[in-house]
């Protein structure tokens, strides 16, 4: 990418498309695109995980947050909350199923273990994937429980089950081990044995702190995840930089200004927590730590930003919340906005089930009103996870209103005349 737009003529851009501006001086367009800016530059590298790109950006991050006065979080380094992180490498596998030996190839176990050997005395819940299941709405309670498990998979999903394979790469020490095993029946007797080696790796959100005033132990949560794509394939312009300047640089800026801004007010009655995730890209495996250190119940709401820097489907003052219908926050966030041009509208496209896949999701799931706000046309965002997602394809004007529509709607959350209602986690499983 060549980072060759001054922020004159980003401004001057910008300005020509002009709209009605919600009064909020404190976040101004001229700051959100030096954040922008530097968050999306080539010298990130694409802020992949383990790289010296996403070092620099988290450097950053945590001098943007010191720069605003924020506290850090209780047990972080600083403002870097680090958290292990295993990464295997499968030595071999075998087994027998009722006798027959089963290949090596259709075996596949998550396990943070060096050897795994389980039969059918061993305890394991035994589970099945019919050709007529939807493959990856049957897996993911298995990888995201805690239960021992063996799951026998009929070979007509074979392809689904290879794919199985990319998300070995990193996992979280844990303690339950699941088996996948292609096969045209459910056993009655099967060995299994498995090892891997492990490597043992760090990553970092970076997290900041404004401790409320009177409902200290009451927290309402900003986020972004910082983490891209890295460098790559140079494109047919020799450019090999994911910039992910939407994705996720947008949001991260976001959370920036927002921290930025409430430390300036000083009126917050409720904690603040303002989180930039690691690793969403890879399995949102910053997110499910961060949301697991705090008590479910204590987190009154999350605002997770996602990819806001082009136009929503609706243009200009808009952005859409996922899992709108699922709790009354949106209705909350629109009643604050009330007198401006800006609204809030519910996801447009529940069939990409975006309020369970991204970093809102793990505490949305323990009854959390989390939610994610975005303003990505996921239908037709042509720039998304590609080299082309860069500083200069974004709508900045637009990005710093969403920012300020996101600050005063969430105002009475803050100050605790609002509770927002509950996920209900029936619904979630």
């Amino acid at each position: 990418m060549k980072n060759y737009i001054t922020l004159f003529s980003i401004c001057i851009a910008s300005f020509a498309c002009a709209q009605q501006s919600i009064p909020l001086p404190e976040i101004s367009l001229s700051e959100v695109t030096r954040v922008e800016t530097m968050l999306s530059s080539d010298q990130m590298e694409g802020r992949k995980v383990y790289s010296a790109g996403i070092d620099r950006a988290a450097d950053f991050i945590a001098g943007e947050f010191k720069n605003a006065g924020l506290e850090t979080l209780k047990g972080a380094n600083g403002y870097l909350q680090t958290f292990s992180m295993l990464r295997p490498k499968f030595l071999s596998a075998k087994g027998t199923i009722d006798g027959a030996e089963v290949a090596e190839k259709n075996i596949i176990v998550f396990t943070t273990k060096p050897v795994v050997t389980v039969d059918q005395a061993s305890g394991y819940e035994v589970a099945r994937i019919l050709s007529t299941d939807t493959f990856n709405s049957k897996v993911r309670p298995f990888l995201l429980g805690t239960k021992n498990v063996i799951v026998f998979v009929d070979p007509s999903q074979e392809a689904q089950f290879n794919n199985l394979k990319r998300f070995k790469r990193e996992t979280k020490p844990k303690e339950n081990n699941v088996i996948f095993v292609l096969t045209e029946k459910t056993p009655v007797n099967f060995s299994i044995e498995a090892r891997h080696e492990f490597t043992e790796l760090k990553l970092s959100n970076v997290v900041g702190v404004l401790p409320g005033r009177s409902r200290k132990e009451e927290y309402v949560i900003f986020s972004g995840h910082y983490d891209h794509l890295g460098v790559g394939r140079p494109n047919a312009n020799g450019d090999s930089i994911y910039n992910g300047a939407n994705d996720d640089a947008a949001g991260t800026t976001a959370v920036i200004m927002l921290a930025k801004y409430f430390a300036k007010q000083k009126n917050n009655e409720r904690t603040i927590v303002f989180a930039t995730f690691t690793a969403e890209e890879v399995g949102g495996y910053g997110s499910q730590y961060f949301s697991l250190q705090f008590q479910p119940e204590k987190v009154v709401a999350m605002f997770n930003i996602e990819m806001i820097g082009t136009d929503s489907k609706w243009g200009n003052n808009s952005a859409y919340i996922t899992g709108y219908e699922k709790t009354d926050m949106g209705l909350i966030l629109q009643k604050n906005l009330e007198g401006s041009q800006f609204k809030f509208y519910p996801d447009p496209y529940p069939t990409q089930g975006l309020f369970t896949r991204s970093d809102n999701a793990t505490l949305a799931r323990l009854g959390v009103p989390a939610h994610t706000i975005s303003t990505s046309k996921m239908d037709t965002e042509k720039f998304y996870h590609t080299q082309e997602d860069e500083l200069e394809t974004l709508n900045l004007e637009n990005m710093t209103e969403i920012i300020k529509a996101i600050a005063i709607s969430s105002t009475s959350i803050i100050s605790g005349k609002d509770t927002p209602s509950r996920v209900d986690t029936k619904q979630l499983r």
